[in-house]
């Protein structure tokens, strides 16, 4: 599955990257059958990146899917925004509540504004907010170990599933690769991406942390439908038709400086 995951990515960013891609290619290129190329490309178009063209595919629309940067890379892009999102997504905790913070730069920025806070517990998959929090000696702090994804630099795998099934959480903070209307919140990295799910069905309140530049866009893994967000954290650069169609789901939007 994990090979299958990532042809599947390479695929998609050489979609992005050239405009279409050949079945006989790509066969050659990964010494697979043409039956299991055309079974990448009928995925990548379900899920909106690609259209099927005689002898291989094209993409849809270069403005719409987003190829995975590095989380060094995340941290110096929007900083601003990040910062304000993080201090008002941490105003949402409650002294005694159980959260999960999932990986990301948005995240780690809220992790610095919790050291006020008291008697939290915090569930994360993230190295580098563990890192942040290793000081805050009044929270406790579960990890959720596994498999080390230098990329995102966070945790994935059996061992996570394992620890957070037996968890119950009152709110998970998800910070997200892309966010549709129609597509729905997606991720690049399919492991993360049923992580993700996962830490939805134990928390009890699920709210996306993203900078405005997240909407619109499109990634390879779906995690969940908008519809099934409690609230968004965004800055106040997010396109007003997506503020609109959020607001008619119910869903409470909180909007900081950009």
């Amino acid at each position: 599955m994990r090979d299958t995951s990532h042809r599947r990515e390479q695929i998609a960013r050489m979609l992005k990257e050239n405009g279409s891609v050949q079945v006989s290619t790509l066969t050659g290129m990964y010494d697979v059958t043409g039956v299991t190329i055309r079974k990448d490309l009928h995925f990548l178009e379900k899920q909106g990146i690609a259209t099927r063209s005689y002898g291989g595919a094209i993409l849809n629309d270069k403005s719409l899917f987003e190829t995975e940067t590095t989380f060094d890379r995340k941290q110096v892009l929007h900083v601003e925004e990040k910062c304000n999102i993080g201090k008002a997504a941490a105003e949402l905790i409650k002294d005694g509540d159980s959260i999960i913070l999932d990986s990301g730069s948005t995240t780690l920025q809220l992790a610095s504004h919790l050291h006020t806070a008291k008697d939290i517990t915090v569930v994360t998959n993230s190295f580098n907010i563990v890192e942040q929090l290793m000081g805050y000696e009044q929270l406790d702090v579960i990890l959720l170990g596994g498999t080390l994804r230098r990329k995102s630099q966070s945790f994935f795998g059996t061992g996570a599933h394992n620890i957070l099934r037996d968890l119950h959480v009152d709110k998970l903070f998800l910070g997200v690769d892309g966010f549709h209307m129609q597509q729905g919140i997606t991720t690049h990295f399919e492991a993360e991406a049923q992580l993700n799910r996962l830490m939805c069905k134990v928390a009890s309140e699920v709210i996306v942390v993203t900078d405005s530049s997240k909407f619109g866009h499109v990634c390879l893994h779906k995690i969940l439908e908008p519809m099934n967000v409690s609230r968004i954290v965004t800055d106040n650069n997010i396109p007003q038709d997506y503020y609109e169609g959020l607001r008619r789901l119910g869903i409470e939007i909180t909007l900081v400086d950009a």
